[in-house]
């Protein structure tokens, strides 16, 4: 039997909240025969699967990667930004007097 990390095991809440979804039978039984040679059961295995893509998804929103010439530019304009455009001290004098 192979090595399985259950990614939901180290939550502690109680198992309340339900999820359904409709697929294909060929994919039930890939699901159904993979979980069995895990030795767990479909729920784990779906919710296990399921977390462990949404934690990689939400990394993947979370974060900006940058190319070295981005880096470079985005680190040039911290530390010498631009003057203010005449917009921009047009937009500040706005807010300031709370005309929006």
């Amino acid at each position: 039997m192979l090595r399985f990390q259950d990614s939901t095991a180290a939550i502690d809440e109680p198992r309340t909240a339900r999820m359904e979804q409709r697929t294909k039978p060929s994919v039930k039984a890939q699901i159904q025969l993979a979980a069995a040679l895990l030795g767990i059961d479909e729920t784990t295995f779906v919710s296990s699967a399921a977390l462990a893509q949404a934690k990689r998804t939400i990394a993947d929103h979370e974060r900006t990667l940058l190319s070295a010439a981005d880096r470079e530019v985005i680190l040039a304009a911290l530390e010498t930004p631009a003057a203010p455009t005449a917009a921009l001290r047009q937009a500040l004098a706005l807010h300031r007097t709370g005309a929006a």
